[in-house]
């Protein structure tokens, strides 16, 4: 299916947000997710379906000094 991943158009077969982080190779614990301007919780990332035309910010927490 064709979503907006991060603003820009990708194809998908992710059925969750757990899923479609998978696939991408982002690991969970690092990560805020908003979808279609909602921000998620973290508990919610393996209910929360995502469907078609969706849009996913993904923002990734990077560590430094």
């Amino acid at each position: 299916m064709k979503i907006r991943l991060n603003g820009k158009e990708c194809i998908t077969e992710a059925k969750t947000i757990s899923e479609l982080l998978e696939e991408n190779n982002i690991k969970v614990e690092f990560v805020a997710v908003e979808l279609n301007k909602k921000i998620l919780k973290r508990t919610e990332f393996d209910t929360v379906k995502i469907n078609e035309g969706d849009s996913v910010e993904v923002v990734i927490f990077v560590g430094g000094g």
